[in-house]
């Protein structure tokens, strides 16, 4: 399972690195999660600077797609020669964008009106976009998934994970992360919230 985390300028730290590391977990089993950039480099709403280690195009080629969130989010949304670089096809790949990343899920045509999950930030945004926003960490439809708040980003590798190979790589990958002397209830409760929109047919699909 090749894995494109789409990070661009001005990115969120916790929405890219946290889900990747988690991903990542799953690296024995083939699977390889990469911040996938416009540019050679970025550098995150804190000012730090990474390299990409996949070019933006990589977005086609992959199995699953990440879009997280970032300061400048409504600018790349707005930058059509930009979003006409990304291809994601939720037909053949699993998607999921966290907090204003949903925004740019939303101008890619792949919400829609089904209902959505961001952040308090751009909860307006995105309803702008036409989208329906719940009052949810996490949701999905079928191949497409989102998230709101930072630390949610967990539940979107807990559900990628759950969908690419099982409810048991998911556990275990969120029991290597968890706090010590919380992992039985920190896991338990991760699981409890992808758990609703993971079926057996789901995740032979995937």
């Amino acid at each position: 399972m090749q894995i494109a985390v789409l990070t661009f300028d001005g990115f969120n730290e916790l929405d890219s690195f946290v889900a990747a590391a988690i991903l990542n977990r799953m690296k024995a089993h083939g699977w390889a999660a990469h911040i996938t950039s416009p540019t050679e480099q970025v550098t995150s709403m804190n000012g730090v600077t990474v390299q990409r280690q996949k070019p933006l195009e990589f977005a086609a080629d992959a199995d699953a797609v990440l879009i997280g969130s970032g300061i400048k989010t409504r600018e790349i949304a707005a930058d059509f020669d930009l979003l006409g670089r990304i291809e994601i096809d939720p037909t053949r790949q699993l998607v999921g964008a966290q907090c204003s990343g949903t925004l740019l899920l939303a101008k890619l045509g792949l919400v829609g009106n089904l209902p959505a999950c961001t952040d308090l930030t751009s909860k307006p945004w995105v309803i702008e976009a036409g989208v329906k926003v719940i009052d949810a960490p996490f949701v999905a439809h079928g191949n497409v998934a989102t998230a709101g708040g930072c630390l949610a980003s967990q539940y979107l590798a807990t559900w990628m994970i759950a969908r690419g190979a099982s409810m048991r790589a998911a556990e275990e990958a969120m029991h290597y992360v968890a706090p010590v002397g919380e992992k039985s209830s920190y896991v338990d409760h991760a699981l409890s919230v992808v758990a609703p929109f993971i079926t057996e047919k789901s995740a032979v699909a995937a």
